[in-house]
């Protein structure tokens, strides 16, 4: 079953079960799945996806900081629910281990020598690691690999 079918699955299942606020974070999920789908004029496959629910995630985060800054936990809580709701449909992370040995071939495969390199190893590792690995922390890893 595709990763678009599951969601829709999902979606039901919640509208039987009544559950109003996972609900609500699957409905804009296939909002924002749609939205993509219109807009780029494309059917979203399993990696497109995953690159919606990754960038809701990333927006949901930042979101958190904030409300959690103006001391509005009601509203933090209610973001933390949606990015647990979406993480669900994301692949297993990947370890730190499985990380370090991807960063380390990309760079062997690219030939980086120097920080200038760094968009060649980035562009070989973001398709690999879509949605099982935070790409700031990736990035991090690429920059220390390159700096030695």
């Amino acid at each position: 079953m595709s990763l678009k079918a599951r969601i829709q699955e999902d979606m039901k299942t919640a509208m039987k079960a009544r559950e109003t606020d996972r609900l609500a974070a699957i409905r804009l999920l296939m909002a924002a799945m749609k939205q993509k789908e219109v807009d780029e004029r494309i059917e979203l496959d399993d990696a497109g996806v995953t690159a919606v629910i990754d960038k809701m995630i990333k927006q949901r985060r930042d979101s958190i900081a904030q409300y959690e800054q103006a001391q509005r936990m009601d509203l933090a809580d209610k973001e933390r629910f949606e990015v647990d709701t979406l993480t669900a449909y994301l692949p297993q992370p990947l370890t730190d281990a499985e990380i370090d040995a991807l960063v380390d071939d990309a760079v062997r495969q690219s030939g980086a020598a120097s920080m200038q390199d760094m968009g060649k190893v980035m562009g070989l590792l973001k398709p690999q690691m879509a949605g099982r690995a935070d790409m700031g922390a990736v990035s991090a890893r690429i920059k220390a690999r390159l700096a030695r």
